[in-house]
């Protein structure tokens, strides 16, 4: 059993596939159409501009390929950039179109008594706490980076925020498909435990030896 890394050329894929790897499951890194619909579950990793992003996935036929696996039930994992992507659209640097699989959009952090971009460890509160990615973890800190971040449209969408100066999106989901603004790959035991957490509900968790 495999989670397909998507590889469309902007994301961190050695630390997320090494981390994928600590967790007891195979870590494939991917543009395969095939290889990422035979996979048990999927991460969309992203760092860099959202506009640039989705140029990639759509150059690549990489975007159709997410939309199809999301309407066919695949687990679904976006992180950072690649959890905005998941939704319709973003302000930065313009307007642009996103995957559209959750409803909302993405915005800048308006100007205030906090530091833009949001840097740093910040404490997560769970909104959803009997939702399967929380089963049986305590709220704790993890690790973000970004200057933009999402609005979704559907209240219960939002699993969990943080504080920067207003409630701020930390994770999404609905249905199969999860999105965490933070990096859980770079966010000490909390962070690994709620990448866990997704690799158990796609059936790759495995047991330690």
């Amino acid at each position: 059993m495999a989670i397909a890394i998507v590889d469309y050329g902007m994301g961190n894929l050695h630390s997320v596939s090494k981390a994928v790897e600590r967790l007891g499951a195979e870590a494939l890194v991917t543009g395969d159409r095939t290889e990422i619909m035979n996979a048990e579950g999927i991460i969309l990793p992203g760092v860099g501009a959202f506009g640039d992003a989705m140029e990639h996935l759509r150059a690549s036929g990489l975007g159709e390929v997410m939309k199809e696996a999301a309407a066919a039930g695949k687990p679904l994992l976006g992180i950072c950039l690649g959890m905005q992507l998941l939704f319709g659209s973003s302000e930065e640097y313009g307007q642009h179109d996103g995957l559209g699989i959750l409803p909302g959009r993405v915005i800048r952090f308006t100007d205030g008594d906090y530091k833009v971009p949001h840097m740093g460890w910040n404490r997560l509160g769970f909104l959803q706490k009997d939702n399967p990615l929380l089963a049986g973890l305590a709220e704790g800190h993890v690790y973000f980076v970004h200057s933009y971040h999402v609005l979704p449209e559907v209240k219960s969408d939002l699993i969990a925020v943080t504080d920067y100066g207003r409630p701020v999106t930390a994770i999404v989901g609905r249905g199969s498909v999860y999105g965490m603004q933070f990096h859980p790959e770079k966010s000490g035991e909390l962070g690994m435990q709620l990448l866990g957490q997704f690799l158990k509900l796609c059936g790759t968790k495995k047991d330690k030896q």
